[in-house]
Protein backbone atom coordinates (compact mmCIF):
# COMPACT_ATOMS: atom_id res chain seq x y z
CA UNK A 1 0.00 0.00 0.00
CA UNK A 2 1.11 3.57 -0.63
CA UNK A 3 1.97 5.86 2.29
CA UNK A 4 -0.62 8.37 1.01
CA UNK A 5 -3.62 6.18 1.69
CA UNK A 6 -2.28 3.52 4.05
CA UNK A 7 -4.55 3.08 7.08
CA UNK A 8 -5.47 0.37 9.54
CA UNK A 9 -8.05 -2.06 8.16
CA UNK A 10 -11.59 -0.73 8.78
CA UNK A 11 -14.18 -2.97 10.40
CA UNK A 12 -17.27 -0.84 9.75
CA UNK A 13 -18.68 0.86 6.68
CA UNK A 14 -18.77 4.13 8.64
CA UNK A 15 -14.95 4.04 8.79
CA UNK A 16 -14.62 4.09 5.01
CA UNK A 17 -13.73 7.20 3.04
CA UNK A 18 -13.06 7.89 -0.65
CA UNK A 19 -9.49 7.10 -1.81
CA UNK A 20 -8.86 4.81 1.17
CA UNK A 21 -6.82 1.77 0.13
CA UNK A 22 -8.09 -1.65 1.20
CA UNK A 23 -7.38 -5.32 0.80
CA UNK A 24 -10.19 -7.72 0.05
CA UNK A 25 -11.12 -11.11 -1.35
CA UNK A 26 -13.19 -11.62 -4.48
CA UNK A 27 -16.39 -13.38 -3.48
CA UNK A 28 -18.48 -13.33 -6.64
CA UNK A 29 -18.06 -12.38 -10.30
CA UNK A 30 -20.81 -11.00 -12.49
CA UNK A 31 -20.88 -9.66 -16.05
CA UNK A 32 -20.76 -6.05 -14.79
CA UNK A 33 -18.12 -6.51 -12.08
CA UNK A 34 -17.00 -8.36 -8.98
CA UNK A 35 -18.13 -8.33 -5.36
CA UNK A 36 -15.29 -8.07 -2.88
CA UNK A 37 -15.27 -8.84 0.84
CA UNK A 38 -13.42 -5.94 2.47
CA UNK A 39 -14.21 -6.91 6.07
CA UNK A 40 -16.91 -4.36 6.90
CA UNK A 41 -19.93 -6.65 6.86
CA UNK A 42 -21.07 -5.83 3.32
CA UNK A 43 -19.42 -6.75 0.03
CA UNK A 44 -18.15 -3.90 -2.14
CA UNK A 45 -18.73 -3.68 -5.87
CA UNK A 46 -15.75 -3.43 -8.19
CA UNK A 47 -17.28 -2.41 -11.51
CA UNK A 48 -15.79 -3.70 -14.76
CA UNK A 49 -14.89 -0.14 -15.73
CA UNK A 50 -12.75 0.20 -12.57
CA UNK A 51 -10.46 -2.79 -13.10
CA UNK A 52 -7.57 -0.60 -14.18
CA UNK A 53 -7.28 -2.18 -17.61
CA UNK A 54 -8.67 -0.82 -20.90
CA UNK A 55 -11.29 -2.59 -22.97
CA UNK A 56 -12.08 -5.38 -20.51
CA UNK A 57 -14.92 -7.52 -21.91
CA UNK A 58 -15.05 -10.17 -19.22
CA UNK A 59 -14.33 -9.62 -15.55
CA UNK A 60 -13.13 -13.20 -15.30
CA UNK A 61 -10.26 -12.33 -17.66
CA UNK A 62 -8.83 -10.17 -14.89
CA UNK A 63 -10.13 -11.60 -11.61
CA UNK A 64 -10.97 -14.99 -10.16
CA UNK A 65 -13.05 -15.95 -7.13
CA UNK A 66 -10.92 -16.04 -3.95
CA UNK A 67 -8.35 -13.65 -5.44
CA UNK A 68 -6.94 -11.25 -2.84
CA UNK A 69 -6.71 -7.77 -4.30
CA UNK A 70 -5.81 -4.22 -3.30
CA UNK A 71 -8.35 -1.58 -4.24
CA UNK A 72 -9.44 1.94 -3.38
CA UNK A 73 -12.75 3.20 -2.07
CA UNK A 74 -14.42 5.04 -4.93
CA UNK A 75 -17.76 5.85 -3.30
CA UNK A 76 -19.42 4.95 -0.03
CA UNK A 77 -23.05 5.24 1.07
CA UNK A 78 -23.17 4.14 4.68
CA UNK A 79 -26.94 4.68 4.90
CA UNK A 80 -27.67 2.39 1.96
CA UNK A 81 -24.84 0.00 2.86
CA UNK A 82 -23.14 0.36 -0.51
CA UNK A 83 -19.46 0.61 -1.33
CA UNK A 84 -17.88 1.06 -4.77
CA UNK A 85 -14.23 0.18 -5.37
CA UNK A 86 -11.63 0.98 -7.99
CA UNK A 87 -8.28 -0.58 -8.73
CA UNK A 88 -7.04 2.87 -9.77
CA UNK A 89 -6.51 5.63 -7.22
CA UNK A 90 -9.57 7.90 -7.62
CA UNK A 91 -9.05 11.61 -8.29
CA UNK A 92 -8.80 13.86 -5.27
CA UNK A 93 -11.72 15.97 -6.52
CA UNK A 94 -14.74 14.15 -7.92
CA UNK A 95 -17.03 15.81 -10.46
CA UNK A 96 -19.74 16.06 -7.82
CA UNK A 97 -17.42 17.86 -5.41
CA UNK A 98 -16.00 20.44 -7.82
CA UNK A 99 -17.67 23.84 -7.56
CA UNK A 100 -17.39 27.05 -9.57
CA UNK A 101 -15.60 29.76 -7.62
CA UNK A 102 -13.61 27.27 -5.53
CA UNK A 103 -9.93 28.02 -5.03
CA UNK A 104 -7.65 25.20 -6.12
CA UNK A 105 -3.92 24.54 -6.32
CA UNK A 106 -2.30 22.35 -8.93
CA UNK A 107 0.71 21.66 -11.11
CA UNK A 108 1.06 22.77 -14.72
CA UNK A 109 1.25 19.64 -16.89
CA UNK A 110 1.10 21.16 -20.38
CA UNK A 111 1.59 24.58 -21.94
CA UNK A 112 0.21 25.67 -25.30
CA UNK A 113 0.19 29.03 -27.04
CA UNK A 114 -3.48 29.47 -26.16
CA UNK A 115 -3.23 28.45 -22.51
CA UNK A 116 -2.08 25.93 -19.92
CA UNK A 117 -3.41 22.71 -18.40
CA UNK A 118 -3.22 22.28 -14.64
CA UNK A 119 -3.56 19.04 -12.67
CA UNK A 120 -5.76 19.97 -9.72
CA UNK A 121 -6.43 16.40 -8.63
CA UNK A 122 -9.56 16.00 -10.73
CA UNK A 123 -10.31 13.40 -13.35
CA UNK A 124 -8.91 15.73 -16.00
CA UNK A 125 -6.58 18.75 -15.89
CA UNK A 126 -8.16 22.17 -15.71
CA UNK A 127 -7.69 24.51 -18.66
CA UNK A 128 -6.40 28.06 -18.08
CA UNK A 129 -6.92 30.16 -21.19
CA UNK A 130 -4.18 32.65 -22.02
CA UNK A 131 -6.60 35.47 -21.20
CA UNK A 132 -7.02 34.05 -17.67
CA UNK A 133 -3.34 33.65 -16.81
CA UNK A 134 -2.77 37.16 -15.50
CA UNK A 135 -4.51 40.42 -14.70
CA UNK A 136 -2.35 41.95 -17.44
CA UNK A 137 -2.20 41.23 -21.17
CA UNK A 138 -0.48 37.94 -22.01
CA UNK A 139 0.73 37.15 -25.52
CA UNK A 140 1.81 33.55 -24.92
CA UNK A 141 1.13 31.19 -22.02
CA UNK A 142 4.82 30.26 -21.89
CA UNK A 143 5.57 33.83 -20.79
CA UNK A 144 3.70 33.20 -17.54
CA UNK A 145 3.86 29.49 -16.62
CA UNK A 146 6.07 26.46 -17.24
CA UNK A 147 5.49 22.73 -16.97
CA UNK A 148 5.95 21.57 -13.38
CA UNK A 149 5.11 24.95 -11.88
CA UNK A 150 2.61 25.00 -9.02
CA UNK A 151 -0.15 27.56 -9.37
CA UNK A 152 -3.19 28.61 -7.40
CA UNK A 153 -6.37 29.90 -8.98
CA UNK A 154 -10.12 29.53 -8.95
CA UNK A 155 -12.58 27.53 -11.03
CA UNK A 156 -14.68 29.72 -13.34
CA UNK A 157 -16.64 27.12 -15.32
CA UNK A 158 -17.50 23.42 -15.16
CA UNK A 159 -18.91 21.40 -18.06
CA UNK A 160 -19.70 18.05 -16.48
CA UNK A 161 -21.18 16.65 -19.67
CA UNK A 162 -18.02 17.35 -21.69
CA UNK A 163 -15.78 16.72 -18.67
CA UNK A 164 -14.12 20.15 -18.90
CA UNK A 165 -12.92 22.49 -16.18
CA UNK A 166 -11.98 26.12 -16.85
CA UNK A 167 -9.70 27.80 -14.36
CA UNK A 168 -8.39 31.34 -13.87
CA UNK A 169 -5.25 32.69 -12.25
CA UNK A 170 -6.56 36.24 -12.24
CA UNK A 171 -7.26 38.09 -9.03
CA UNK A 172 -10.90 37.40 -8.13
CA UNK A 173 -13.15 40.43 -8.31
CA UNK A 174 -14.92 40.70 -4.99
CA UNK A 175 -18.38 42.19 -4.72
CA UNK A 176 -18.12 45.71 -3.37
CA UNK A 177 -20.91 46.85 -1.09
CA UNK A 178 -21.41 50.60 -1.07
CA UNK A 179 -22.80 51.98 2.14
CA UNK A 180 -25.09 54.97 1.62
CA UNK A 181 -23.60 58.19 2.97
CA UNK A 182 -25.37 59.45 6.06
CA UNK A 183 -26.01 63.18 6.03
CA UNK A 184 -27.01 64.96 9.19
CA UNK A 185 -29.72 67.35 8.08
CA UNK A 186 -30.45 68.61 11.55
CA UNK A 187 -33.89 68.86 13.11
CA UNK A 188 -36.92 68.43 10.89
CA UNK A 189 -38.39 71.77 9.66
CA UNK A 190 -41.67 73.04 11.08
CA UNK A 191 -44.82 73.34 8.96
CA UNK A 192 -44.23 77.10 8.68
CA UNK A 193 -40.65 76.60 7.48
CA UNK A 194 -41.80 74.07 4.91
CA UNK A 195 -44.43 76.46 3.55
CA UNK A 196 -41.87 79.28 3.40
CA UNK A 197 -39.46 77.04 1.43
CA UNK A 198 -42.18 76.14 -1.07
CA UNK A 199 -43.06 79.82 -1.57
CA UNK A 200 -39.39 80.71 -2.01
CA UNK A 201 -38.90 77.92 -4.55
CA UNK A 202 -41.95 79.04 -6.51
CA UNK A 203 -40.80 82.64 -6.54
CA UNK A 204 -37.31 81.59 -7.55
CA UNK A 205 -38.73 79.44 -10.35
CA UNK A 206 -40.89 82.32 -11.54
CA UNK A 207 -37.88 84.66 -11.65
CA UNK A 208 -35.86 82.10 -13.59
CA UNK A 209 -38.69 81.63 -16.09
CA UNK A 210 -38.93 85.37 -16.67
CA UNK A 211 -35.18 85.70 -17.17
CA UNK A 212 -35.20 82.74 -19.58
CA UNK A 213 -37.96 84.34 -21.64
CA UNK A 214 -36.06 87.66 -21.80
CA UNK A 215 -32.94 85.83 -22.95
CA UNK A 216 -34.90 84.00 -25.65
CA UNK A 217 -36.40 87.25 -26.92
CA UNK A 218 -32.98 88.91 -27.04
CA UNK A 219 -31.51 85.94 -28.91
CA UNK A 220 -34.27 85.92 -31.49
CA UNK A 221 -33.91 89.69 -31.96
CA UNK A 222 -30.19 89.36 -32.57
CA UNK A 223 -30.77 86.54 -35.04
CA UNK A 224 -33.32 88.62 -36.94
CA UNK A 225 -31.01 91.63 -36.97
CA UNK A 226 -28.21 89.47 -38.34
CA UNK A 227 -30.41 88.07 -41.09
CA UNK A 228 -31.55 91.55 -42.08
CA UNK A 229 -27.95 92.81 -42.12
CA UNK A 230 -26.79 89.99 -44.42
CA UNK A 231 -29.75 90.51 -46.72
CA UNK A 232 -29.02 94.20 -47.01
CA UNK A 233 -25.35 93.54 -47.81
CA UNK A 234 -26.25 91.04 -50.52
CA UNK A 235 -28.55 93.53 -52.25
CA UNK A 236 -26.14 96.43 -52.01
CA UNK A 237 -23.23 94.49 -53.55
Amino acid sequence: MTDEVKQSAPVSITELAPRMELQGKVKRIELYGAFVDIGVGTDALLHISQLGKPNVKNVSDVLKVDDTIAAYVLKVDATAGRVALSMVLPPEHSWDAIREGAQVTGKVVRVESYGAFVDIGAERPAMVHVSELSDNYVKSAADIVQVGQEVTGHIIKIDRKARKIDMSLKTPVEDIVYEPETIDEGPAPTAFEMAFRVMSDEEGGSRRDKQRKRNDRDRRRREQDDIIERTLRSHSS
